[in-house]
């Protein structure tokens, strides 16, 4: 079955990224790239992807059937998808053990830890979560 598992953070994450040492962002690095190696190696990776700050987001709504675009980052929004990975694994448990691993991530990437989603598909069944 597949899973997403989505990594979360802040604008206010991304600021203090820019600020980090040079050494700090490399051991952060090192780590996702081992951890995303291992995946492929194991035939679970099917995508990952981190995501752009949220002060280059933008918001797009419907108000009275006009489109209402708004910029980020948004005051209202605390925390927000910072990447994500999709994984194909055996269960929801294995799934699991994926993501604490990821919480292991050096310094404050994994501050906000993830959250696993189960996809939805004509092929999965979510009785078994």
């Amino acid at each position: 079955m597949k899973y997403m598992i989505l990594a979360y953070g802040s604008q206010q994450d991304y600021d203090s990224m820019a600020a980090d040492s040079t050494e700090d962002l490399a051991a952060i690095g090192e780590f996702l790239a081992a951890f995303t190696g291992e995946l492929a190696d194991s035939g679970e990776l099917v995508d990952t992807q981190g995501l752009a700050a949220p002060v280059l987001a933008r918001r797009v709504r419907l108000r009275d059937g006009a489109a209402v675009v708004t910029d980020g980052p948004f005051a209202e929004t605390e925390e927000v998808i910072a990447g994500y990975w999709i994984v194909d694994c055996a269960s929801f448990d294995r799934a699991t053990e994926i993501a604490v691993r990821l919480n292991q991530a050096p310094g404050r990437a994994a501050d906000a830890g993830v959250v696993i989603r189960p996809l939805m598909g004509a092929e999965h069944d979510t009785d078994d979560v």
